[in-house]
């Protein structure tokens, strides 16, 4: 049901935003927004409570975002007030991201490292990625001493690993069969 109630905000917004040609836009408001939730988790907490009439909540947004954000996504965040759907932000922009990236045939991954990745490898791995694939491919980067080295790539569903650690795992696995 939630998963349902998420699809079908979510799809009435990509149609708006795709109508005025704002996808990239509004995705990107969207997310600054999930951000700062996650930064000033008070103000999330203002957001979603519900002894807080949703007209001081409105307020607060116009005056905190009206220079940060599009009338579209203020009015978005008003809706979902309204609709007493605040629980379901964070699904709703992810199921809405999702339908930008298929719009615009982007997959996202996530790279693990033990350090941070230069951005010119990143984009250097992407690109190889986004040849192989036939898609555009945007990586995160995650950090991850416990890998010991190499590299970690999810896709979707497909996992590239060249760590250190996965190739002591097989080292290991073969020993054991020696032994035994």
């Amino acid at each position: 049901m939630v998963e349902l109630v998420s699809k079908t905000y979510a799809s009435a917004l990509f149609e708006v935003a795709n109508e005025n040609n704002q996808l990239d836009q509004l995705r990107e408001e969207l997310t600054f927004v999930l951000e700062m939730f996650e930064k000033h988790p008070e103000f999330y907490r203002f957001y979603i409570t519900p002894q807080i009439s949703k007209e001081e909540k409105k307020q607060v947004l116009q005056e905190l975002f009206k220079s940060h954000l599009s009338i579209e996504v203020l009015n978005f965040l008003k809706i979902i007030l309204d609709k007493r759907r605040t629980h379901d932000l964070k699904r709703i922009v992810n199921k809405y991201v999702q339908f930008v990236n298929d719009h615009n045939n982007i997959v996202e991954g996530i790279i693990t490292t033990v350090i941070p990745l230069e951005n010119k490898n990143k984009e250097h791995l992407e690109n190889k990625l986004s040849n192989m694939t036939g898609k555009k491919i945007q990586l995160k980067n995650e950090i991850d001493p416990s890998i010991i080295g190499g590299i970690l790539v999810r896709i979707g569903d497909k996992v590239i690993d060249g760590t250190i650690q996965s190739r002591l795992n097989e080292l290991q696995k073969d020993l054991a069969q020696i032994i035994v």
